[in-house]
């Protein structure tokens, strides 16, 4: 259960319900829109991540839902694996995520990916044997739009859980 009360969208300006809408009132949403600068800034950095750069699309959401896994942000690893399967993960890379070192489902690109998620998580920094391999699979555009990735969906799983967002009916889930 939510730990403050959702933000009434009857309550809120125009442009804070244009934007509810246009994402469904998902319940993060609705927590999100009690700040509305914020909640139309973080949807724009929302947008920009998921639709606007090089990074590959599959390798993007395995970075975010290992992200909402390490940290224990259930909303988040059921709304991304849905979105991943959307792009091309398969059933078997979601399921995979948990314990992904000793699945054989991923490419060695995809593997470097996770493990500089995993890094960027748990540690200060990642190593730089670990920087190394993932900065020598892409480009610096798409090595920084998997960094600005995982920090965002760090952010975004903390705000989820900190708030106590409740979880969507699987057909809603965003």
């Amino acid at each position: 259960m939510a730990r403050i009360d959702y933000c009434d969208p009857t309550h809120a300006s125009e442009r804070t319900r244009e934007i509810l809408d246009k994402n469904r009132n998902a319940n993060i949403f609705r927590m999100m829109a009690h700040s509305p600068s914020y909640f139309e800034q973080y949807c724009r950095l929302g947008r920009a991540i998921r639709h606007k750069g090089e990074l590959d699309p599959v390798v993007r959401e395995l970075a975010i839902t290992r992200t909402g896994i390490l940290c224990e942000a259930p909303y988040e690893v059921v709304a991304h694996k849905r979105i991943g399967k959307g792009v091309g993960v398969t059933d078997e890379q979601n399921d995979a995520l948990e314990d992904w070192k000793s699945a054989t489902c991923f490419n060695e690109l995809q593997r470097a990916a996770l493990a500089f998620t995993d890094e960027i998580v748990k540690l200060r920094r990642p190593a730089d044997a670990t920087f190394n391999v993932i900065a020598a699979k892409l480009t610096p555009p798409a090595l920084i739009e998997l960094q600005l990735s995982v920090g965002f969906y760090i952010m975004t799983s903390k705000f989820l859980e900190t708030f106590g967002i409740d979880m969507q009916p699987v057909t809603e889930v965003v």
